[in-house]
């Protein structure tokens, strides 16, 4: 791409809410006069089946297959979620682009919208991500936390699908007790639709979830608020939000990152899509999860708000079954971002922090992998 009047070629997975968030840099583009063409490459990530992310050791794998395609100069961008990319990237690679930045909070999710502490003791809450589980265990050790795969609409239908079956039993019990009392004047059909007008009444989403038959039943599940929005589900299911001074989002959530070989087309892009705020925030929380070292082995939170002339840093590093952790609140001078970042990294390890995330590494190098499950991004 040398010219204004061609297409830029933007590579993007081929899941439902990788092409939703690909459309909307495409849209915005669009809006300034930049023609896109999305194209769908398949990653390391989307392969994978039986294994967690973080029994790789590494991040990156939704991510490297696409970069590939643009160092090769098959295309000419990709859109990643921020919170996916490692923070070790190929020197011809920049983040050409951080558009603005969606809600970075993770959410708690049940059939009826219940409050973490309204949670029955030993209730079962999905997720398969290590800083989540570690959070949660936290403040409920006395909760249940078990994996959770798929994409947000595949962990929807295992949350809903339990409560839906014993719905949809129910109705039918109901039905043949009224064709039992066909002849009774006063009996009274407990509902106000039969199980086939019900049924008909139902979204895609809960259809789907009535016909599965999930192997662990799931009391509340954690998302991340961006994902469930991005996707249009948020109606479909009750949410809490989290506080994210207690349960602190990942490095980069909520954001998207578009890289480009650094040249004329990064340029292009990041004159017509960088969202200064989402970039100054990101930049804090990567620089910080690169200094501490951690990856996804290690469950730590990081979440920065640019605020005036100051970037409001939140950090938890804990340890994976949430009895140790380490936290620091932080302003931070925003024209100086890069480096203050970098000291109270420093800082977080003299504390401890590096302690926990080596502690956490051996834990999932000894692992055992046969029993793990395959993480798929949720944002």
């Amino acid at each position: 791409m040398t010219t204004s009047a061609e297409t830029l070629r933007l590579a993007t997975r081929g899941s439902d809410l990788a092409m939703r968030q690909a459309a909307t840099v495409r849209d915005s583009l669009a809006s300034r006069r930049l023609a896109v063409e999305l194209e769908t490459v398949t990653t390391t990530g989307d392969e994978l089946t039986d294994e967690l992310i973080h029994r790789l050791g590494k991040t990156g794998a939704f991510v490297h297959s696409l970069d590939e395609k643009v160092l090769a100069g098959e295309l000419d961008a990709a859109v990643h979620s921020m919170k996916d990319m490692p923070t070790e990237r190929p020197e011809e690679l920049v983040v050409a682009g951080v558009p603005e930045r969606a809600a970075a909070v993770d959410v708690l999710v049940t059939p009826d919208g219940a409050e973490l502490d309204e949670l029955p003791e030993g209730s079962v809450v999905g997720t398969s991500s290590l800083r989540r589980k570690a959070q949660l265990l936290a403040e409920r050790p006395d909760l249940t936390v078990e994996p959770l795969r798929g994409n947000v609409d595949t962990r929807l239908e295992k949350l809903l699908a339990p409560s839906l079956q014993e719905r949809h039993q129910e109705r039918h019990e109901a039905e043949q007790e009224r064709k039992e009392h066909v002849d009774d004047d006063d009996y009274e059909f407990p509902y106000d639709q039969d199980v086939e007008a019900w049924f008909n009444g139902l979204a895609e989403l809960e259809r789907r979830a009535l016909e599965r038959e999930p192997d662990t039943e799931y009391d509340a599940i954690v998302l991340a608020r961006a994902g469930l929005d991005r996707a249009g589900l948020t109606h479909h299911v009750g949410t809490v939000e989290l506080d994210p001074e207690q349960f602190v989002p990942a490095p980069g959530q909520g954001a998207l990152a578009i890289t480009a070989v650094d040249g004329e087309v990064a340029a292009t892009i990041n004159e017509r899509l960088d969202d200064r705020r989402a970039r100054v925030e990101t930049t804090v929380e990567r620089t910080i999860l690169a200094e501490l070292g951690g990856g996804c082995v290690a469950p730590i939170g990081i979440y920065a708000t640019l605020a005036g002339g100051v970037v409001r840093t939140v950090v938890r590093v804990l340890s994976q079954d949430g009895t140790e952790t380490i936290q620091v609140s932080r302003d931070l001078p925003a024209e100086r971002h890069i480096d203050a970042a970098r000291e109270l990294a420093a800082e977080l390890a003299d504390r401890g922090a590096r302690e926990l995330i080596q502690s956490a590494r051996r834990d999932s190098e000894g692992a055992d992998e046969d029993a793990a499950t395959a993480r798929e991004e949720d944002e």
